[in-house]
């Protein structure tokens, strides 16, 4: 008998657990406003990796693979599969996302986890252990933080919106459109983009190199919302191709995407 495809709804309550345990594997070596207690190494090209990344990548791959099987698995600490191209459900896993963040003691950091049927997201978590903060979507189902439900901005112009992403990229915008104002860092992207979607943040920018799991969860969580994440010439991402890596974006609500688009590309 051939196994019926999963509904991803089915595996909301236990990947809701899975992802607290994942955070919580993560703050035993977190120290707020103190440097990890975590070992600490540099990966090729010289990136930080530490013992918690390791160990919630770990955790993770253990624990959703028995979730759902028959999925693919690209994670940023884990070598790469190309059996992933083939699946029709892949995992998208980053065990912290905004490492230099969590080394440091900041709060910003976050657990992030997606997974794409025909390669789009369909379930999305961004869990923020050191804010208490989970941000959850599924495709059709709307967005949620701590389980209550959010939306994009409200803003209906640019002028005077609030812009996170990195300064050179935000400069870029703010010669166009001189009243943005720029709320603290946010050094996780998948933290960025949810702060988009529940509106404490406007727009967000993503320099080029962003990694699908950077992204994924948050982009399916930011549309939840009634916003978008696109390239700069309007393109939804790609996700789970050979080389998992993309170009400039913005997020944005809905509403002002296009004119977001417009003000950096000068279109």
């Amino acid at each position: 008998m051939t196994r019926s495809a999963p509904d991803p709804h089915d595996l909301m309550p236990e990947l809701r657990e899975i992802a607290r345990e994942a955070g919580g594997i993560a703050m035993r070596f977190f120290r707020s406003g103190l440097s990890t207690s975590a070992r600490i190494w540099s990966k090729a090209g010289g990136s930080p990796v530490t013992e918690a990344d390791v160990a919630v990548d770990t955790f993770l791959k253990v624990r959703l693979s028995g979730l759902l099987p028959e999925a693919g698995w690209l994670s940023e600490e884990t070598a790469d599969d190309p059996r992933r191209l083939d699946r029709r459900h892949v995992w998208i896993v980053d065990p912290i996302d905004g490492t230099r963040a969590y080394l440091s003691g900041s709060h910003d950091w976050s657990v992030a986890i997606a997974l794409l049927e025909e390669n789009r997201p369909v379930l999305g978590f961004v869990y923020a252990p050191a804010h208490e903060t989970v941000f959850e979507a599924e495709a059709g189902r709307g967005a949620f933080r701590n389980r209550e439900r959010i939306a994009v901005s409200r803003a209906t112009s640019l002028e005077g919106i609030s812009v996170a992403g990195p300064k050179p990229f935000v400069d870029r915008l703010e010669r166009r459109v001189p009243s943005i104002k720029r709320p603290p860092r946010i050094p996780s992207l998948a933290l960025r983009i949810s702060r988009v979607a529940e509106g404490s943040v406007d727009a967000g920018l993503v320099s080029t190199d962003a990694r699908d799991w950077d992204i994924a969860a948050a982009d399916l969580i930011l549309h939840e919302a009634g916003g978008a994440l696109t390239t700069l010439a309007g393109a939804v991402p790609r996700y789970n191709q050979p080389e998992p890596s993309h170009g400039e974006l913005a997020a944005a609500p809905q509403r002002l995407h296009q004119d977001l688009l417009a003000a950096i590309t000068g279109r």
